[in-house]
């Protein structure tokens, strides 16, 4: 399997580029990943065709909503023990502000994580980090690559 291949790699060697373009969404959007001291930093580089309001402008408001869960879904990826697929049950988003035209970063904390379930937390800012222009929370169940092959969704993520 073509993520499980990419998985492994970002673990054992911290680049985390081929991990993201694994997930296709994640790759049109151009969401780049680091490890940093703190933890693992998300970030969405501006292109004009994430605006969704031309006249403030701002970053339309799905852009950050599927920024934010697929910074939570790479976070899970690489730092879980188990090696299960994240697959989305819940997602809350309070936007807090516009995001404008400029790069926009997240943050992921894992608030718990069992053997089938997760809940991550997502902070979303572009200038300053205790300026957020969105929190988030979300839920996964946590499946093993069989039980989602067998599913009738079966796509990867």
């Amino acid at each position: 399997m073509i993520l499980q291949t990419a998985i492994n790699k970002a673990r054992s060697t911290g680049a985390y580029a081929e991990l993201v373009t694994a997930i296709p969404y994640a790759e049109h959007l151009g969401v780049q990943m680091t490890q940093q001291a703190d933890g693992f930093l998300f970030e969405l580089p501006f292109r004009k065709a994430l605006v969704g309001n031309h006249l403030l402008p701002a970053i339309h408001g799905g852009v950050v909503a599927g920024f934010m869960e697929n910074s939570a879904m790479l976070h899970l990826l690489v730092s879980q023990e188990q090696g299960r697929l994240p697959k989305t049950v819940d997602f809350s988003i309070d936007y807090l502000r516009s995001a404008g035209p400029k790069t926009t970063y997240a943050r992921c904390d894992v608030t718990r994580q069992g053997r089938r379930v997760a809940h991550v937390s997502i902070s979303c800012w572009q200038d300053n980090p205790r300026k957020p222009v969105a929190v988030a929370r979300i839920h996964f169940i946590l499946e093993e690559v069989g039980e989602l092959a067998d599913s009738s969704d079966a796509s990867p993520l």
